[in-house]
């Protein structure tokens, strides 16, 4: 891997961090918690990481309340 391919990944981990932290924070404020909700460990354990997040499951109550949040959403 070279140093640019090297800093290519890097950023990429560090944005899907701060997506993720964006994402839970704005689930927060519409007090819904998606509990498997992180980085895909497979997606960044590659020698060129291209980071996915995981929404993971939740409850149908979970679900109905994200679905609201959204329709509400502008």
């Amino acid at each position: 891997m070279t140093a640019e391919s090297k800093r290519h990944a890097v950023a990429c981990v560090e944005q899907a961090e701060e997506t993720l932290r964006e994402l839970r924070a704005a689930l927060a404020r519409a007090e819904i918690t998606l509990p498997s909700l992180r980085i895909d460990p497979a997606t960044i354990a590659r020698e060129a990481p291209c980071p996915r997040i995981e929404l993971g499951g939740c409850s149908v109550d979970v679900a109905a309340r994200l679905a609201a949040a959204l329709r509400s959403a502008p």
